[in-house]
């Protein structure tokens, strides 16, 4: 030890600093730690070495115990050390804890102590504090689960009455249904023992009609034998001069009744329509205008004028200028969509038919409804005026048609035959002739003076939508609903022509002036242009929806054509 000493070696044991020095710094003084000092005798470098390593490793045991300590508070319990020191404070065992405290640091500096094997103590508060927090946490959940089960049960409770009245209603629906289908069992049974007299009644109003038509027949030719039998003398008893006068169709004489026109008339244009010359088949779109809010139905020719009268399901009619398209006039008064409408022969009139069954007459001048035929038991369909003008003929789907008399304004006779709908109706120009078709698949021309059906055309397979004569009344132009078109020759009673023109419905057809055109209007919104010799067919494109309705002007140079998109298209002849 001395020989160390010998060595110039030198440690700084103290420094004074004087209170006159000059720096205005304010030296604190600093106490030395007793636990650093070194006992006297032993003050060598060594020994100060060692004490200071002792007091280094002293604080890092403490440092990591604090750290340990402060870092886990929240989370983790306590160690047993701790948790005997806070207990030893708790209840103020001081000297107690201070031998605790000293054997303790003493076996953790000497290393007989293992901290790794210090058990946790669990922290009983924080414990029963997390199970209060569950506790709450699961009655809440229980709370909720009962809230759900309630409200479960309250909608199993009201489920269960709905299944209950829907039951009851289900048991309800079956037994009208049971009790239905027995009415309607019983109704056929009922209907069924109707046929028979059905059968043999409409078998006798066949024959009826058969002998009162070759009574007449017989009765008119005797009186052309008497009338032409030389020197034979014409006298007739009041009651045949009765007889005379009054139609076969009438039941009693009206004074106001019209006179039916002598049959044996001639259409005084027939000259001029015949000197009308279509230069060519092919027509082009000139004018197109809205005419109405809804689908039109039909439209009709004024007779001398460029004027066309125009029906829709707007349950109103209206007048328009061709070609430039100026609405004249226009009309309302019907309670249910318009059919058709026609013009009367003097052009100061109009009639139309609607879906209320009713057929009214309008007169332009006062600008009102003139007159209300009602006589039909389902919607009317079409009408057509006499050329004389004192009558007019409607159709109806309650499978009829009726001859009006406008002067005495009643029903002077009904036009039995069809098994179906009548669907158009048109007189021939300057006779006493009508044409009807039906949806029975036939045509028929009748006698309007005595109602007595002439002749029947059959040989469309469907439906038969409209029928018209040409200007010449010697070939009949129809369609159906499948798109077939068939020509008739009127003497000969049967076909001459059928073309298809479908698949889609054709609703109406309309000779040219001269007779040698015909349009057919089509549901598939085309205007089909077929000419007669050839039978070439060609195709208008111009509407948007179903073409309802087509008529020529009075010389054939423009075709006005109607649809279902409510406007009215004016084609030229090119």
């Amino acid at each position: 030890m001395a020989a160390k000493y010998d060595v110039d070696e030198y440690y700084l044991e103290q420094v004074l600093i004087p209170d006159d020095s000059d720096d205005e710094y304010k030296y604190e003084e600093v106490a030395v730690e007793d636990e650093l000092s070194v006992t006297e005798g032993e003050e060598d470098l060594e020994t100060a070495v060692k004490a200071f390593r002792d007091r280094l490793d002293g604080t890092e045991c403490a440092t990591q115990r604090v750290t340990s300590a402060k870092l886990p508070v929240s989370t983790i319990p306590e160690v047993v050390d701790d948790f005997l020191r806070n207990y030893l404070v708790k209840m103020g065992m001081e000297r107690t804890l201070d031998c605790f405290q000293t054997e303790w640091f003493e076996m953790l500096q000497k290393g007989l102590l293992k901290t790794d094997h210090a058990e946790l103590v669990p922290d009983a508060y924080t414990h029963n504090q997390f199970l209060d927090n569950e506790l709450k946490n699961v009655q809440r959940e229980r709370d909720s689960y009962k809230q759900a089960a309630f409200e479960a049960g309250e909608t199993i409770v009201k489920l269960q009455r709905e299944r209950d009245f829907h039951r009851m209603q289900h048991k309800r629906v079956l037994q009208e249904k049971n009790r239905l289908i027995e009415d309607l069992r019983k109704l056929k049974k009922h209907y069924a023992s109707y046929e028979p007299a059905l059968r043999q009644l409409n078998e006798k109003y066949q024959t009826a009609l058969k002998q009162k038509m070759l009574v007449s027949l017989e009765r008119d030719r005797a009186v052309c034998q008497v009338q032409t039998t030389p020197g034979t003398q014409t006298t007739t008893t009041v009651g045949e001069k009765i007889q005379k006068k009054i139609p076969p169709c009438d039941i009693a004489k009206h004074p106001k009744d019209s006179e039916f026109p002598a049959n044996t008339r001639v259409n005084p244009y027939l000259a001029q329509i015949k000197t009308l010359n279509t230069k060519s088949s092919n027509f082009s779109l000139s004018k197109s205008f809205k005419a109405h809010s809804m689908a039109m139905s039909f439209l009709a020719l004024h007779p001398r004028k460029m004027i066309v009268a125009s029906s829709s399901d707007d349950q109103l009619w209206r007048l328009w200028v061709i070609p430039n398209g100026e609405m004249v006039m226009t009309g309302e008064g019907h309670t249910d969509w318009l059919s058709s409408c026609s013009f009367h022969p003097s052009g100061g009139l109009l009639g139309t038919t609607s879906g209320d069954t009713t057929v009214k007459i309008w007169d332009f001048a006062q600008g009102r409804c003139v007159l209300s035929l009602e006589g039909h038991i389902h919607a009317t369909w079409g009408c057509s005026f006499h050329s004389c003008g004192d009558f007019v003929a409607s159709c109806s789907m309650d499978n009829t048609a009726k001859v009006w008399d406008l002067n005495s304004e009643r029903c002077r006779c009904t036009l039995r035959g069809h098994v179906d709908s009548v669907n158009s109706i048109y007189f021939l120009p300057y006779s006493n002739i009508l044409l009807t078709c039906s949806a029975d698949k036939t045509l028929s021309l009748w006698d309007a003076r005595a109602g007595l059906c002439a002749q029947t055309f059959y040989g469309h397979k469907h439906s038969c939508n409209h029928a018209t004569f040409n200007a010449m009344g010697d070939t009949i132009a129809s369609c159906d609903s499948f798109g077939v078109v068939n020509l008739w020759d009127v003497r000969n009673v049967s076909a001459m022509v059928t073309m298809d023109t479908g698949p889609h419905p054709s609703n109406q057809v309309a000779f040219s002036p001269n007779g040698r055109m015909l349009a057919v209007a089509s549901n598939d919104g085309f205007v089909k242009m077929v000419e007669i010799a050839s039978l070439h067919v060609s195709s208008l494109k111009g509407h948007e929806d179903a073409v309802q309705s087509v008529i020529f002007d009075h010389k054939g140079e423009y075709l006005v054509s109607a649809g279902s998109d409510g406007a009215i298209l004016v084609w030229a002849q090119q």
